[in-house]
Parts: structure tokens; C-alpha cells; sequence
């Protein structure tokens, strides 16, 4: 009862627990299946914001199905919603129902989502080119990404440090003549939690001190490995005005002085609690007006669109990663189809190649010894 009573009360609540695998195993299964059906949606002349519905449709209707006779209740739905950013937007561009954006032939579509159960999140994004296999920069940045996002996975274990995958992700945008994107970060997964402390940057900042803090990777850890990766300078401007992604911020609190405003904390609050939500999935009118003064007083925070200069185009590779005891998991994040992408770039750097001629998780396993059985003892004689 005693080691019991001493228990990390978190403990329970990280890989360690099969229970909590099973969790983010079961929402990165929706994840992915969620930006399958997304995929099979989007057609030339279609509208952006109909392929996000999509999403954010399968993504509850597959919650909704599991988990109900668990006592206590588990909450379970959105971990992210549904963005679909194309061509030279960077991302969080999830429309509300009256926006008119449309697919065009050899558009690079960028698909981004989560999924929660229980509070453990799965988040994942996946970029194609529509209606064509990619060539020239689309087909640059696509495989700059999948590139990266191999790397990732073979140096993201216990015991390494988050600056190996910074550096590694500036070695392998060279190789393509890309850019990783300012800003992006991969952050580490947890009950609840988007967005923990432990950050990977994707590429140092001076500016920012953020992204030159070092750690190791620990046992039983989390991480949602975001890769970006830009054919222009990789530093983009925010449209603050076109944004419909929030989340709330759990440590402010203001009392809102409009009714509009409290009408549509109230319901922040009680329909999304810590994940991030589109305006979309809420009376529109009503949160179009009611949401700024929760932004004024900074009880929700943003999520602005991206944008590079028009004329470029930007990939879009994430996943969902566990660090398990017998080596780290991708659970999240679909296959890449290298067979739709035509690059005449290829990696060079030596580091990068020795990296990727390494096996995912190679582990050595210790043989078992087999026990001698016991001799028998000689009879002394009486």
C-alpha cells in the first residue's frame, strides 16, 4: 500500500499505463482514417471548407461509437480540427460554411487534424498534389518533408536530444533547396495537453529562446513531430483577420462584460474544454461576434493562418510518436506514395544517408539463457 500511496499520481496517466496506449492507439487509427475520407472528398471545383466538414464529421461520428459505457465518462472528439491549407498557405485554415475556396488541378493540399480519447491526442497531417503526380517544387518540398519525417522518427528515442532533429531538419531542406518553416514547433504530447513544454524547434531562431533550449527524450513520452517545409524563405506573415481556430486558455480568467461574449465562453467551455475548436462547429454568427472580446482578454488563443508569398507552395508531414520501452512507435501519420512524386533532387548529405540506412527501432534482443538444470547430488555413502 505504501509504493501505492508514493506513485507519481501522473504516472498512471503516460505510456507506461496499456490502457493510455490503447487511447492514442485508437485515436490515431481515427486520425488516419479521418484524413483518408478527407482525401477521397477533395475534387477540382470542390470547396475547402466542405473536405474539412468531412473530417471533423468522421472524427465524431467514430468518437461517438466508443467508450460509452466507461464509468466514469470519457470524453472523446476533436484534438484538432480539421484544417485544409493549399499551395502557399502554411496552415490553420479551416473556413467557416459560407467561405467560397476551391480546389484547382495541382493544387499541394495540406491536411492537418487530431483526434482525442479520453484526453490522449493523436494528431496528424498529410500533403499530396491533386489530380497529378508532383514535379518541381511541389515535388521538392514533398520530399524534403518525407525525408525529414524518416529521420525524425530514427533519432526521436530515450536518451537523445531535441537539437539532433532541429539540426537534421536544416541538412535535409538544403539537400532539396527548401526552407523548414519559421515558428513551426513539435511539442510533446500529454493528458490534456496540445502543446507541452518540451519543444523540438524546426529550425533555430535568434530571436527566439525558445528554440535553442536542449533536452533529452525520456521513456514514456509523447510527441507530435510537426515537419514544414517551404520552396520560399520560410518565414511567413499571420492574417490574424481570417483566423477561425482557437483554444482556450486555461490559465486566464476576465469576467466578459457583453452577454454575446459569455454566451459563447459558456460554450467554449463547456463543449470543447482543453482542445482547440473551429468557429464552424459553433453558431457562426453568433461566434464571429462573441469571440473577440474572449481574444481581447485572452481567454481563448488563436491559431492565424500562414501564408508564404503567393507563387510558392509548402508540405505538411506530422505524426503522433510514443517512446515505449521496447523502442519508439509511429502510431499516426499515413504512408507516403513516392510512386505520385517526380523529384530530381535527391539527399547527399552523408550524415542524412548513414541516418536513413539505419533500421527504426533496432534493437538488440538479449538472448535467454537457458537454466541448467540442477545436477543431482552424489550419494555419500553411509
Amino acid at each position: 500500500m505504501a509504493d501505492a500511496e508514493t506513485k507519481d499520481p501522473k504516472s498512471a496517466e503516460d505510456v507506461s499505463n496499456p490502457n493510455v496506449v490503447t487511447k492514442y492507439k485508437k485515436a490515431a487509427e481515427i486520425a488516419n482514417e479521418a484524413i483518408k475520407k478527407v482525401m477521397a472528398s477533395i475534387k477540382v471545383g470542390g470547396r475547402v471548407v466542405d473536405a474539412c466538414q468531412v473530417g471533423d464529421d468522421h472524427i465524431m461520428d467514430a468518437t461517438g461509437k466508443i467508450y460509452n459505457k466507461a464509468r466514469p465518462k470519457v470524453e472523446k472528439g476533436i484534438g484538432f480540427p480539421t484544417c485544409v491549407s493549399v499551395n502557399h498557405i502554411v496552415g490553420h485554415f479551416s473556413p467557416l460554411s459560407d467561405d467560397e475556396s476551391k480546389f484547382k488541378d495541382g493544387d499541394l493540399v495540406k491536411i492537418d487534424l487530431g483526434v482525442h480519447i479520453d484526453g490522449y491526442v493523436a494528431v496528424a497531417a498529410h500533403s499530396f498534389v491533386l489530380g497529378t503526380p508532383a514535379t518541381g517544387r511541389a515535388a521538392d518540398v514533398l520530399m524534403a518533408a518525407h525525408v525529414a519525417a524518416e529521420c525524425a522518427i530514427r533519432l526521436l528515442k530515450a536518451g537523445a536530444k531535441n537539437d539532433a532533429l532541429t539540426k537534421m531538419f536544416t541538412q535535409v531542406a538544403d539537400d532539396f533547396k527548401c526552407n523548414p518553416v519559421q515558428g513551426v514547433l513539435s511539442h510533446q504530447l500529454e493528458r490534456n495537453i496540445i502543446d507541452g513544454e518540451k519543444i523540438i524547434a524546426s529550425k533555430i531562431e535568434p530571436e527566439n529562446p525558445e528554440s535553442k533550449v536542449e533536452f533529452e527524450f525520456d521513456q514514456n513520452e509523447v510527441y507530435a513531430i510537426d515537419i514544414v517545409m517551404s520552396s520560399g524563405d520560410g518565414k511567413p506573415k499571420e492574417f490574424e483577420q481570417r483566423m477561425t481556430v482557437f483554444k482556450r486558455d486555461m490559465e486566464s480568467t476576465y469576467q466578459l462584460k457583453m452577454k454575446a461574449s459569455r454566451a459563447v465562453y459558456s460554450d467554449i467551455k463547456e463543449r470543447f474544454g482543453f482542445f482547440p475548436f473551429t468557429m464552424r462547429a459553433m453558431d457562426e454568427k453568433k461566434a464571429k461576434f462573441g469571440i473577440r472580446e474572449c481574444i481581447t482578454h485572452q481567454l481563448v488563443q488563436g491559431y492565424p493562418v500562414l501564408q508564404e508569398k503567393e507563387g510558392e507552395v509548402v508540405a505538411h508531414i506530422k505524426f503522433t510518436a510514443l517512446l515505449l520501452p521496447h523502442g519508439t512507435v509511429k502510431i499516426s501519420g499515413l504512408e507516403f506514395d513516392k510512386s505520385q512524386v517526380n523529384c530530381d533532387k535527391e539527399v547527399k548529405n552523408e550524415e542524412i544517408l548513414k541516418l536513413l540506412a539505419t533500421d527504426i527501432n533496432k534493437k538488440k534482443k538479449k538472448r535467454r539463457k537457458k537454466k541448467k538444470k540442477p545436477t543431482e547430488e552424489k550419494k555419500t555413502e553411509a
